[in-house]
């Protein structure tokens, strides 16, 4: 398998189908520690898709890093490491709990570079769900595959860039057990989550790996928790993230959001080190007392 070949799952297509429910948005409501979650009741929240078309590999297929064996739908990518670099949304319609939901998932690109870091292949992945009444979710996610971790390699560059000025933030401490149970929500067994001798050992990382859709979840919370629930009619119509650098369950991090005017809202995670982490902008559409 060359990096060349790679480019023969363009436009490769997977269709799945699954039940919007609500037990795992009780199970999220409680891990984020909300006692009444700042979403509409009967329906999905912004992102509660992603607890939905979970993975079924059997555990015969699944490799040493906790992950499916690569190949299948996804391209067979010959790097050891993936991560969930980044997705671009919109929040079409409601989707009500009950409701049949269909999957079409399109890989719409793959592109081999090599970076400070090595080898890396990127994958972007379109998902339209839709509903009987239509379609309610599309999303470009995109995934990087990276050589595995160098003995001394250093972070990321540090930026230099001041950070913003935050209208709401709050510190999150991410104790195992809440990596645990995101896991568990998500049907995720990458051990880079859970097992603290894998992450140093095998990937190089100082300690548990904070998932991305995780950070990207709280961020999604903490600009839910300022929208003041549904009772205006505002609604996030639209998100899109990009992870810039790992979190560890070491240290406490930052959430932060800023309310940028016209319906944009933007959002940022910042480690322990002062550097974001995660960077995210939110399409808020207006609610009936909105001036």
């Amino acid at each position: 398998m060359t990096f060349d070949t790679l480019k023969d799952w363009i436009g490769r297509v997977e269709m799945r189908t699954d039940t919007a429910i609500a037990a795992p948005l009780a199970g999220l409501a409680a891990t984020l520690d909300h006692d009444t979650p700042p979403w509409p009741a009967g329906e999905l929240p912004p992102l509660g898709h992603w607890l939905h078309f979970l993975p079924n590999a059997p555990q015969r297929d699944i490799g040493e890093d906790g992950h499916p064996h690569k190949g299948g739908f996804l391209p067979p990518v010959p790097l050891p490491r993936r991560m969930w670099a980044g997705s671009d949304m919109r929040f079409l319609a409601p989707i009500p709990i009950g409701a049949e939901m269909r999957r079409t998932s399109t890989i719409e690109a793959v592109e081999h570079k090599t970076g400070r870091s090595g080898e890396m292949v990127f994958v972007s992945v379109v998902h339209e769900i839709a509903t009987d009444a239509g379609v309610a979710i599309r999303e470009k996610q995109d995934i990087v595959y990276r050589e595995a971790a160098r003995p001394g390699e250093a972070p990321p560059p540090a930026s230099a860039d001041p950070l913003p000025t935050a209208d709401w933030s709050r510190s999150v401490t991410p104790d195992p057990v809440l990596l645990f149970r995101y896991s568990a929500l998500t049907f995720n067994g990458h051990r880079i989550h859970y097992d603290r001798p894998y992450c140093r050992e095998a990937e190089g990382y100082p300690g548990l790996v904070v998932h991305g859709p995780l950070t990207a979840t709280l961020l999604m919370d903490l600009v839910l928790r300022n929208l003041g629930g549904d009772s205006d009619g505002r609604r996030v119509a639209g998100f899109r993230f990009r992870a810039r650098r790992p979190l560890f369950d070491t240290a406490p991090f930052t959430l932060n959001a800023a309310d940028r005017g016209d319906g944009e809202t933007a959002g940022w995670a910042v480690g322990p080190d002062g550097q974001v982490a995660m960077t995210a902008e939110f399409a808020v559409t207006p609610g009936a007392d909105t001036p």
